[in-house]
């Protein structure tokens, strides 16, 4: 369901991206009728069948929210790559400063090094964007990192309030909270954090506008963390610009961050990783490919000074660590159609989509903890659009999946990437109707 909290967040991603784009508006009827018109649509498949034929519908200039919304329901369908080609905004703020040099800054594993300037802090904080999941592996390396070094609650944007059996289950259901926690690496993270004793925390905050969502966020973890139990560190997962210490990508809005080291005087450790990673488009000469060709990163990393160890940020006044995404080797696969265009930061882009062939992004086997296993359409037995499931063989279809791709064309092969085990497979189509199941083991090699 489209609760008023998701389109909150549907409409900061909105704000931040027409901010990046050096646009304003305020949200049109059109934009209204589509938010009423989903709220029913309780399947993802359904939701992304709806809003295909929809974005059709509408005036080229109303698309952009229709479009978010359809990327984020393709990153929740496992269709990475369509959904990073989908996005109609790139929210990644244009780099133009001095470009880190290898003879300066040292590529490091992320996570250790994030660990290692998080072990005196209290709070630490890592931001995602949500139509993209690869700013999900860090959180889900940092987990037992941070938990050896004592970090007692996991606090996420996209948790809701009334699922009070998460804990002792121990997996999260398509109720649990957004729709951004039917992504199977979402899943994955809820589950690790439950496994490793993390109290789990919903924080995120009903509001009207930007400034009121961004106080809510900040007075709910003070209350329910830092004020409630002295002793508590705190880990974080946010979307986007809440992890700032200042303003700036949210407007006149003082983001989370800020707001809760002014009520708890505590100095976050705040982290982005939305800036510096695949996007489809990408802009020539784009610092990112730079950085890319100069540190070869195959897993997300941090660069640290040759001489002090201080990591690098791209933004020291809004956050403390930049991480790098490493690009998809797949990505060069992908077929693309004639590109549309649309305006960043005064520069043309053409905006690529995907042909949704099956290929997906090599992260996913999460640096080879999971395996690749082969489906195609026959599970759909001729009915399109389709979506193929893997639920670990302990847990309800009720639950989020172990991982789950969509068919949208006859004849495709892909892959699903599981962890050694057991699991349920099922297909259905738009409407919810299983059309077949089976059971199916995946073999540590």
């Amino acid at each position: 369901m489209l609760t008023a909290r998701r389109a909150a967040t549907i409409l900061c991603m909105a704000a931040l991206a027409l901010a990046t784009a050096g646009h304003a508006r305020g949200v049109d009827p059109s934009t209204q009728e589509l938010f009423k018109a989903i709220r029913p649509l309780t399947d993802d498949l359904a939701r992304y069948h709806y809003l295909t034929g929809a974005m059709r519908k509408l005036p080229p200039d109303d698309r952009m929210v229709a479009r978010q919304l359809l990327a984020t329901t393709e990153n929740e369908l496992g269709m990475y790559a369509e959904a990073l080609a989908e996005f109609p905004i790139d929210s990644r703020k244009v780099y133009t400063g001095p470009l880190p040099q290898p003879g300066e800054w040292q590529a490091v594993d992320a996570a250790e090094a994030i660990a290692r300037l998080a072990a005196e802090r209290r709070v630490v904080m890592v931001n995602e964007a949500h139509h993209d999941a690869h700013t999900r592996q860090l959180t889900l390396a940092l987990l037992p990192r941070l938990r050896a070094l004592g970090f007692t609650h996991f606090a996420l944007e996209a948790l809701g309030d009334r699922d009070g059996t998460l804990a002792t289950r121990g997996y999260p259901t398509w109720t649990s909270g957004s729709e951004y926690l039917h992504e199977p690496l979402f899943g994955e993270i809820v589950r690790k954090a439950i496994a490793l004793g993390f109290v789990i925390v919903p924080y995120d905050a009903d509001s009207d506008t930007a400034q009121g969502r961004e106080s809510g966020q900040a007075k709910n973890l003070y209350q329910r963390v830092l004020a409630a139990h002295p002793g508590a560190r705190l880990f974080v997962h946010a979307g986007y610009a809440h992890i700032d210490k200042t303003k700036g990508r949210l407007g006149d809005a003082s983001p989370m961050a800020a707001q809760l080291k002014e009520l708890s005087g505590i100095e976050p450790l705040s982290i982005d990783q939305t800036q510096f990673r695949e996007a489809n488009p990408r802009l020539p000469l784009f610092a990112y490919d730079q950085i890319v060709a100069a540190f070869q990163p195959i897993q997300p990393i941090v660069l640290l000074h040759r001489g002090d160890d201080r990591a690098w940020s791209s933004e020291p006044v809004l956050h403390d660590v930049s991480v790098i995404l490493p690009p998809d080797k797949n990505a060069a696969d992908l077929g693309k159609e004639q590109p549309s265009w649309y305006t960043l930061d005064g520069q043309a882009v053409a905006a690529k989509s995907s042909a949704s062939n099956g290929v997906r992004p090599d992260w996913l086997s999460l640096q080879g903890q999971r395996l690749p296993m082969p489906i195609n359409t026959t599970m759909c037995g001729g009915t399109l659009p389709c979506v193929v499931e893997a639920y670990y063989q302990h847990e309800p279809y009720e639950a989020v999946a172990a991982d789950r791709y969509a068919f949208l064309q006859p004849d495709i092969k892909s892959a699903l990437y599981l962890f050694p085990g057991t699991y349920r497979l099922r297909a259905k189509n738009a409407d919810g109707k299983t059309l077949s199941e089976q059971t199916v083991s995946v073999i540590a090699r």
